[in-house]
């Protein structure tokens, strides 16, 4: 392992393996599909650096997410090709659809979590699919995400401790998306268009699909309950008990 001027870390072949916990063929074959960019040859050694792992970490959270090595291919090129950010979303299958994604470097990363920005940190946004690496740049998934979690690291709170809270909710929005889902989907159906004098179609085809007609309503649910539930634990928690008189 070696270092270059500017600090960054590089890797033979091996030790990046290694360090991506993956055999060394399974690297190689990475390269051969093209997921990985050119490594810097120095005569017949092969040198990768930290943006090279980076990418090797996407690799593994995109597959433990469920996407095929042929989508991830086509994720790259599109990063590569400078595709638009929301089509990225697309690609990622992550819906991106009221959520800004944003480019950043990596000293604008570092800039938003000051002393935070670890490998292991790095690893558990990737893992969780906040992050996915384009060469010397990075996408956050929600700049909505990216604010509130700089803001939290701001007030004092750990980074560490912010992706694994992350995590919690996680859990427990994908168990509301699901009830919610439902639902909706249990007591209605498809809304579609009609002729207000025949009650028959108007054959335009046309059909709103209810979960997405309503999921500003499930988002309201949510956001008051959270709202209630804060108020209760916060009353709970800062009443004092009265002592018993003698």
């Amino acid at each position: 392992m070696a270092e270059s001027g500017s600090t960054m870390r590089e890797y033979r072949t091996e030790e990046l393996a290694e360090a991506a916990g993956i055999p060394v063929r399974t690297l190689r074959f990475y390269r051969e599909r093209k997921l990985l960019p050119p490594p810097r040859r120095e005569g017949r050694i092969a040198w990768y650096d930290d943006q090279h792992l980076a990418r090797l970490r996407t690799i593994a959270a995109l597959l433990e997410r469920g996407h095929t090595l042929g989508g991830i291919a086509e994720l790259t090129a599109a990063f590569e090709h400078g595709r638009d950010v929301g089509q990225l979303g697309e690609l990622l299958g992550i819906g991106w659809s009221e959520e800004t994604p944003v480019r950043l470097t990596p000293e604008a990363l570092a800039d938003y979590f000051e002393g935070e920005v670890t490998p292991e940190n790095l690893a558990a946004s990737l893992d969780l699919g906040y992050l996915a690496t384009d060469g010397e740049e990075i996408v956050h998934v929600s700049r909505r995400l990216l604010d509130v979690s700089s803001a939290l690291v701001g007030e004092g709170v750990p980074l560490a401790a912010v992706l694994e809270t992350a995590r919690r909710v996680r859990e427990h929005a994908d168990a509301l998306a699901a009830l919610f889902t439902d639902l909706i989907s249990t007591h209605l159906t498809a809304d579609t268009d009609t002729d207000t004098e025949t009650g028959t179609g108007t054959g335009t085809g046309t059909a709103e699909d209810p979960v997405t007609r309503l999921r500003p309503l499930a988002k309201s649910v949510v956001e008051a309950e959270l709202t209630m539930a804060m108020d209760r634990l916060h009353q709970s928690r800062t009443s004092t008990p009265q002592t018993p008189s003698s």
